[in-house]
Order: structure tokens, then C-alpha cells, then sequence
């Protein structure tokens, strides 16, 4: 018997231009080089982060509105993901297992990353590097640990915060209304084992959070979508804002985090891969289409549908097991946000500004990086993880002002090596407690790639950590 639910692809009639010109890789790659010329052709007709032109204006309206749709359902997919992810696991055969193997893997392999980064800042040298004309930038607190473990106690139910700041010129006041991501996670965490703990009583609300789940799932997917046209936007607006010059003072920076998150997606991973008795060619091709849209949208969370249905459909997870997994993955499993750039920054500060670091300080770089991932809660940037290792060494932390330039251009391959670790890991649990379904991952990759597929809500037997006989498939 299958562990995992047999999704019937819709039949792929396509001819092969038209199978070509629909496929979702070849959209964001064609986006992303149509992106890059019309970047190029903005900045030759003098558009800059500064002096904004037409071109660079409709760029940017493009790529920061597909922003402004991926974080609008952030707060809602995060909560109910996170209760339904917690409350599958009444489903689940030998539960606590599984989640224990899970959260291990997933230290393991940021251990591995972090010691990554800390041989390449070291070997590289990007701080002693740096170009001229570096200037460190204002220092920034907001990522002490006595903050962040502040920052974990509820303001309330929502995690809602409102700030307010005094107009330009005219002395009026402006309201933004924000969420405290690492807030919306302890809620809904304490929401979904309280639910767990209630037994029967509260079969409702967990069947309809579940049905909330798959609503706003289904919105995202709309929104992913329309992923290569804010692919577009935020890419030529990226080159418009940063062209190469910032890259050139950074270079040596950015060069060696690239090469970190190369080592740890084409190296470590694919090791992994391997020593459990998987293939690496569809591991790769059963992730990449998450992959690439964790690349463009920078957003862990706002990639998290895709990731949950290629685990699940492309590498074989058993959804009971995945639908908990992956999730948690999410917002915590972060090899390239919270392991290998935090340690390569933290290096090239400290040498960017002449400061010697001891043992003991790269033995807390590792610890913080292994402990610290939820910091970075799922969503953009890294700035936070990164004041919080800074903080921990005793670091200038106006050297975080000196990175933020080119910060969007990391973050484009750090989340990528998140999301592809957040599907390797329970690919591997899976196939190490014997309820991998080695044949659905196995198989070629057909059918329509976002087809609505009729065995979508199909029931799914339990997931059990106890391996199958022989011949039972």
C-alpha cells in the first residue's frame, strides 16, 4: 500500500513549443533576463535609485505590488499552517518521533552550513577586501537576544503593532500597521497544541482551520500565478536600484556568500541526497520549481504552498507527515539566512573593522546559528539573525548598515537554499522512518504544473515510522 496520496495529473496535450512556452521555469527564467535588459536599459536612460524615471517608476510599482500580495497572506497562511501542521500530528503514527528526527536534520545541516561560511569568510577574507569608500552605516539594536526573547511574548492575539511618524514637512502624523511575525508563530503554536490537548471538542474548529488553510492556499496560488510578471518588476528594479557598482565595493562579499549557498545546494544537499539511497536528479527536479520561486519572491513563507505540494507530490512525503514538516520548516529551517550569511557577515565585520575574533566567539557564531533560525521567521531579509550574531560577539553593529546595500541581491539565493533544504529534510526523515514513497519519487515529472488536480482533497492513509514489508507496493 502507498504512503502517499496519488494526485491524477491532468493528461499533458501539449505540443512541445507550447508545453516550452507555459512551463513555470522557463517563465521565471525568461522574466528574469527580460528583467535584467529592461534594468539595463533604464539605467542607460538615467534612472537611478535617486533620479526615478517612467521606466524604473512601473519597474518598481510591478515588483513591490507582488510583494504587497505574497505579504498580505502571510499572517493568515502562517497561523493556520502552522495550527494545522501542529494538529496533524494526532494523525500521525509515532508523532514525537518524527518531529524529534525532524528538528534534529534540521540542526544537523545548519551546523554544516554555518561551519561553511565560517572556512569561506575566513579563507576569502572579504572584509580585509572591502572596496574603498565603505563607510559604516547607523547602528542598529532591534536584533539584541533580550529583544527577540522580548519580541516572542504576545502584544496580542494577532501580533498586531502599529508605529506612527511625523510627516517630512508639514507636521503631520502617518500610521503603518505591521505584524510581529515571531508573535504570530507563538500563538498559533500555543493555539494548536491547546487544540491538541482539547481532544474532541475541538474537531470543529481544527476541521475548519484546515478549510481556512485550504482557501488561502488556493489564493496563493493565484498569486504564484502571476509570479514571472513580479519576477519582472522586482528584477529590473533591482538593477535599476543597485546596478553592479554596489556589487563592485562588495564584491569579494557577496562572492563568497554565493559560493556558501552553492556549496550547501550542490554539494551538501545532493550528499544527503545520496547517502540515503535517493537520487539526485529527481530530488533537484522534484524541488525546483519551489526553488525558483523562493529566488525571486525572497520569501520562504510566501513560497510555502509550493514547497508543501512538491514535497508531498514530486519527492513522495506522506502529506500527513509534510503538512507538519515543511511548515515548520518555514520559519524555522534557514541554512542560508541563518547559517552561512550570518557567519560570513559576522567575519567580514570584524575584519572590515580590524577586530580579532578568538575561538570562543566562532564557537558562538555556530550556536547562534543553529538556535537562533527562528529569528528570521520565514520572511525577507536577514537583518535581524544578523544583529542578533553581531550582538552575541560583541560586534560593531553599525556594520550591519555597511551589507543592507546589497542585501536584496543575497536574499534572492538565500532563500533559495532555504527552501530547498525545507523539502530535503523531510524527504529524508521520511525515507529514514521507511513511509517515503520511493515510487512517487521516482517518477517523471508530468502534467500541468499547476493543474487542479482531482485527487487533490483525496483521503491519505496515516503515516507510520514503521518501514513497510517487502511487496506491499
Amino acid at each position: 500500500m502507498s504512503t502517499t496520496a496519488r494526485a491524477q495529473k491532468a493528461p499533458d496535450t501539449r505540443g512541445p513549443v507550447r508545453k516550452l512556452l507555459t512551463s513555470f521555469g522557463f517563465q521565471i527564467i525568461a522574466a528574469l533576463v527580460l528583467g535584467i535588459a529592461a534594468g539595463l536599459i533604464g539605467r542607460q536612460l538615467g534612472a537611478t535609485a535617486e533620479n526615478p524615471t517612467g521606466l524604473s517608476t512601473t519597474l518598481d510599482t510591478i515588483g513591490s505590488s507582488y510583494v504587497t500580495l505574497l505579504r498580505a497572506a502571510v499572517v493568515p497562511l502562517i497561523f493556520t499552517a502552522i495550527v494545522a501542521s501542529i494538529s496533524n500530528l494526532r494523525r500521525v503514527q509515532n508523532a514525537a518521533r518524527l518531529a524529534g528526527q525532524t528538528i534534529l536534520w534540521f540542526a544537523i545541516t545548519a551546523f554544516i552550513a554555518v561551519i561553511i561560511g565560517i572556512v569561506l569568510g575566513l579563507v576569502i577574507q572579504p572584509g580585509s577586501r572591502a572596496g574603498e569608500g565603505l563607510e559604516p552605516g547607523e547602528p542598529y539594536t532591534v536584533g539584541t537576544w533580550w529583544n527577540f526573547l522580548l519580541g516572542l511574548i504576545p502584544q496580542n492575539f494577532l501580533g498586531l503593532t502599529v508605529s506612527t511618524s511625523p510627516g517630512a514637512t508639514d507636521g503631520s502624523f502617518t500610521s503603518s500597521v505591521g505584524f510581529n511575525i515571531l508573535q504570530v508563530i507563538v500563538v498559533a503554536a500555543v493555539v494548536g497544541i491547546a487544540a491538541l490537548k482539547a481532544g474532541k471538542k475541538a474537531e470543529p474548529f481544527l476541521v475548519f482551520t484546515e478549510s481556512l488553510l485550504k482557501v488561502i492556499q488556493r489564493v496563493l496560488w493565484w498569486i504564484i500565478r502571476i509570479a514571472p510578471l513580479g519576477t519582472f518588476g522586482l528584477i529590473g528594479s533591482a538593477v535599476i536600484k543597485y546596478g553592479w557598482e554596489k556589487l563592485a565595493s562588495l564584491g569579494w562579499f557577496a562572492a563568497a556568500v554565493y559560493i556558501g549557498l552553492a556549496l550547501v545546494l550542490f554539494v551538501v544537499y545532493p550528499v544527503l541526497v545520496r547517502t540515503h539511497g535517493l537520487s539526485i536528479k529527481q530530488y533537484f527536479s522534484g524541488v525546483w520549481p519551489a526553488v525558483q520561486l523562493a529566488f525571486v519572491s525572497r520569501s520562504s513563507i510566501g513560497t510555502l504552498p509550493l514547497t508543501e505540494r512538491v514535497t508531498e507530490r514530486n519527492l513522495g512525503v506522506p502529506r500527513s507527515y509534510a503538512s507538519f514538516a515543511v511548515p515548520l520548516g518555514a520559519t524555522t529551517k534557514m541554512d542560508g539566512c541563518a547559517a552561512i550569511y550570518p557567519a560570513i557577515a559576522a567575519i567580514f565585520v570584524a575584519q572590515f573593522f580590524g577586530i580579532e575574533l578568538n575561538f570562543v566567539q566562532y564557537l558562538l557564531i555556530v550556536i547562534v546559528s543553529v538556535v537562533g533560525s527562528a529569528a528570521t521567521a520565514g520572511t525577507t531579509g536577514a537583518v535581524v539573525m544578523l544583529t542578533l550574531t553581531l550582538s552575541t560577539l560583541g560586534l560593531p553593529l553599525e556594520g550591519v548598515g555597511l551589507l543592507l546595500a546589497i542585501d536584496p541581491i543575497l536574499d534572492m539565493g538565500r532563500t533559495a537554499v532555504n527552501v530547498a533544504g525545507q523539502a530535503l529534510i523531510p524527504a529524508i526523515v521520511a525515507k529514514r522512518e521507511g513511509i517515503l514513497d520511493e515510487e512517487l519519487y521516482n517518477a517523471p515529472r508530468e502534467g500541468l504544473p499547476f493543474a487542479d488536480d482531482s485527487g487533490d482533497d483525496a483521503p491519505e492513509a496515516p503515516a507510520t515510522s514503521t518501514p513497510e514489508p517487502a511487496g506491499t507496493r
